[in-house]
């Protein structure tokens, strides 16, 4: 039997899981627990990694997968998938909830940094995608440059799957054109009047603009990952 914090812990993770396709950071399930440091966090992972319930993803920074549920059974992995998976769809693993054909194309717009910002090109090309890591909505993707998004389990190369939107949430991952010029890919946060944006690095300080300078162009659907 899992204690309260170790359920509730759970539940953040599959829940961010589900609805962003990538873990949520220490700091993340550090706030969402109201925790005092990330050692409790440390803990309670390990203690639900012991138990089968979550396993951590071997080479990926912090990237945690939900094997079952306390009710019991399992549950769907992350929403994040290698190129060759989404080109081959009929060999797909089984814990991607997606048909052998449900495969779509939508609109490849060059690179995006997670880093200093740079400009989001239009483009030409087009990426296969399962429809199941894209939901309702219209969708584009951007090849991620940069490693300042690595603790939210985004790295360089990837293929950021983004659902269209002009509004967002505070805490939510986001396409953000920078004084209509030049376009990043960050946590989106509100700060007396001020856009804040977040990486997801240590490294990297947050961005702060004003309000009129920062506009949402999309909120993160999913990722896509080319293994070499």
């Amino acid at each position: 039997m899992l204690t309260a914090k170790q359920h509730e812990l759970l539940l953040f993770i599959h829940a961010r899981l589900e609805g962003t396709g990538i873990s949520p950071s220490f700091e993340e399930m550090k706030e969402a627990l109201d925790l005092k440091s990330k050692s409790g966090v440390h803990r309670l992972i390990g203690a639900l990694e012991e138990r089968g319930f979550i396993r951590r993803l071997a080479n990926r920074a912090r990237a945690l997968e939900v094997m079952k549920m306390p009710e019991g059974g399992s549950t769907k992995a992350a929403n994040v998938v290698s190129i060759d998976q989404a080109r081959e769809a009929p060999s797909a693993p089984k814990q991607i909830p997606v048909a052998a054909n449900d495969v779509m194309e939508i609109p490849l717009h060059g690179r995006i940094a997670a880093g200093v910002p740079i400009e989001a090109m239009e483009g030409q090309e087009s990426l296969s995608v399962p429809m199941a890591l894209l939901g309702t909505g219209e969708h584009y993707a951007l090849e991620v440059s940069g490693d300042s998004m690595v603790e939210a389990g985004i790295f360089d190369g990837d293929y950021a799957l983004i659902r269209k939107a002009d509004t967002a949430r505070d805490g939510e991952i986001v396409v953000a054109l920078v004084r209509g010029e030049e376009a990043t890919l960050k946590y989106l946060r509100r700060d007396n009047g001020q856009v804040r944006l977040d990486p997801a690095n240590a490294s990297y300080e947050p961005q702060t603009y004003g309000p009129g300078e920062v506009e949402i162009q999309g909120k993160l659907a999913g990722l896509l990952r080319r293994y070499h």
